[in-house]
């Protein structure tokens, strides 16, 4: 047998075969074969196939359905067809390249807006597992992750155009894991909302140090229409100094007064772990019976979040007045005027038992209390904490504790809601967007002010005067909260809150001398604890000026300088002394 290639005619007119109904040159040609075109999405199992029956009875039962030498939908492989498993459905490798839906009408009785459509096939968020009200948002299940990765649109409620989001962040570590680090545990917060511990209320006071000034109540009937200028404050220096460098906490840790000791930011960043987003990191030193919690030398503990929590992911350039880092700073600057400014200017402070352990003679401090509070959490275990209260008001011959913060707006098209329009009408509506965007933030205020036993916490509402103007800033509002009430009113647990700390505490207690670091994972809800060298974040951080792109408004160089003062009357001088006073305390603790 032999096989005879026929003459195959050239094509003056272009590329493939002559336009003739049938080449004379092929006798087996069939006739009546349409030519079918291919899309390059088709599988090409086959070239064709020959064997098919095109009789008349299947156009009949299916008079839309065109076959053709080229369709192998139909396909039944079996072991003794040709090519078994060749179905389009069948081939666990095969993959389009082309994943395009088809094309729909958007106009008519069978188009409907749908959020969740496709929701399986989308990147999922950080916590994989959205919340009640996320999924029943207005704007679609799970944030609207459709509209930014390309499925439905964005639609948002109350009638505000569509502006398409700006893609998130990508999220960083607080604090770099080195590869000689060794991971102990890993805790879901899962594990933290179960958590339960009740502590003797109230605590006792060890000692209070430092002098306040009193809250001025004209402060109060401040409104949109009255607004008052945020002023800034030079002059008065801040003090953010970790545990382990506080001189009173030396000596209480001398006189044998605890086992645990630390701060109230440290401690209420433990108590609100499971509402936390960002990255943050706590240091553990285990000396002896004694534990110590501090922080780093710039840690993000200092600063203040904003919309940590929330769905619109914020600018990731640094340059950008609107990103995280610069409004963490603008937000700081924000809360430290304000707390300052609220204050009767009378000169008159109340003092207490010591003055501010952390000021040089002569230095002008800022308005702020410590109390040293001690709490009992087991039978040989008591924690000491060193809290703050900004504010002292008298109210009816008795004296009452305040705390002093400020929540900031800075773009209203971020949050849909105008502090100017809004507050004098729907507070109720401005506060819930707060603690939906910021519940991180305001839960750990309102630990601070439980902590601390203030009667009364301040909240102001601080705005800029424009939004592309982050110098300058107005307060619209100041709201009073009982802290146990507002704490209630936010889902704060009293009882969870101690219950996440007596757990950390009795881990870290069997854990042996030496070292460690607890790190909030950036990516997913959950904390890792690492064994670190003892010599870690001793030498990492440099006091010096950011670079011009990096200040994002005229008060760092003051900041600067109120946080190089600060370094000099207490970070730096324990810095210092690190090598002798404060090693020789815990070694003889």
């Amino acid at each position: 047998m032999g096989f005879e290639v026929g003459a195959v005619p050239f094509n003056q007119e272009g590329w493939g075969p002559v336009d003739t109904p049938s080449p004379p040159s092929l006798a087996n040609h069939l006739s009546h074969v349409p030519f079918a075109p291919f899309s390059r999405s088709d599988k090409l199992g086959r070239i064709a196939d020959w064997t098919r029956n095109y009789n008349a009875s299947a156009s009949r039962k299916d008079p839309h359905h065109h076959h053709s030498v080229f369709d192998f939908a139909l396909d039944d492989p079996s072991p003794g067809g040709l090519s078994p498993g060749l179905a389009a459905d069948e081939d666990p490798s095969f993959r389009l390249v082309d994943g395009k839906p088809p094309p729909r009408p958007r106009f008519g009785p069978k188009w409907r807006f749908n959020p969740n459509q496709n929701r399986s096939n989308l990147p999922q968020r950080r916590d994989d597992n959205p919340s009640q009200s996320d999924k029943d948002h207005p704007r679609g299940g799970g944030g609207g992750a459709g509209s930014r990765f390309g499925g439905p649109p964005d639609r948002r409620p109350f009638g505000r155009p569509y502006q398409p989001r700006r893609e998130a962040a990508v999220s960083k570590s607080s604090v770099d894991i080195q590869p000689e680090w060794t991971m102990l545990e890993q805790i879901p917060f899962s594990t933290f909302t179960k958590l339960s511990y009740s502590v003797a209320d109230p605590p006792e006071d060890l000692l209070v140090c430092g002098g306040l000034e009193s809250y001025d109540r004209t402060y109060d009937r401040v409104n949109p229409k009255n607004e008052r200028r945020l002023e800034r404050f030079k002059s008065r220096n801040f003090f953010k100094v970790t545990t382990t460098d506080d001189p009173v906490v030396r000596r209480l840790a001398n006189e044998d007064r605890a086992t645990v000791f630390a701060t109230d930011a440290i401690l209420s960043a433990l108590m609100c772990a499971p509402r936390s987003a960002y990255s943050w990191d706590i240091v553990v030193q285990r000396v002896g019976n004694k534990l110590f919690f501090d922080k780093r030398d710039g840690s993000q503990l200092d600063l203040l979040s904003v919309n940590e929590t929330s769905q619109e992911p914020l600018p990731e350039s640094k340059d950008d007045i609107n990103s995280a880092h610069s409004l963490s700073i603008e937000a700081a600057y924000i809360n430290q005027n304000f707390s300052q400014q609220v204050l009767v200017r009378d000169r008159t402070k109340v003092t207490f038992d010591e003055p501010n352990p952390f000021a040089s003679e002569g230095e002008e401090v800022a308005s702020v209390a410590y109390r040293y509070r001690r709490w009992k959490l087991d039978d040989d275990l008591y924690l000491v904490s060193r809290c703050e209260v900004h504010a002292v008001l008298d109210n009816k011959g008795q004296r009452s504790f305040l705390t002093l913060n400020a929540l900031n707006e800075f773009d209203p098209k971020y949050t849909g809601v105008d502090w100017r329009q809004k507050l004098e009408t729907q507070r109720g509506a401005v506060l819930a967007t707060e603690l939906k965007n910021n519940a991180n933030k305001l839960a750990k205020w309102t630990a601070q002010a439980m902590l601390g036993g203030a009667d009364m916490m301040k909240i102001g509402y601080v705005s800029r005067v424009h939004p592309r103007d982050h110098f300058n800033h107005a307060i619209l509002s100041v709201v009073g909260y009982k802290p146990r009430e507002f704490a209630a009113q936010i889902n704060l647990n009293p009882a969870n809150m101690w219950g996440i700390v007596k757990s950390m505490v009795d881990l870290c207690m069997k854990l042996n001398e030496g070292k460690y670091v607890i790190v909030k994972d950036p990516a997913k809800p959950q904390v890792r604890i690492y064994e670190v060298p003892p010599d870690a974040f001793e030498n990492d951080y440099v006091e010096e000026p950011l670079p011009e792109e990096e200040q994002v408004q005229p008060p760092s160089e003051d900041q600067n300088d109120s946080s190089a003062k600060e370094g000099g009357a207490g970070d730096s001088a324990a810095a210092v002394e690190e090598g002798g006073e404060k090693k020789e305390v815990m070694s003889e603790a």
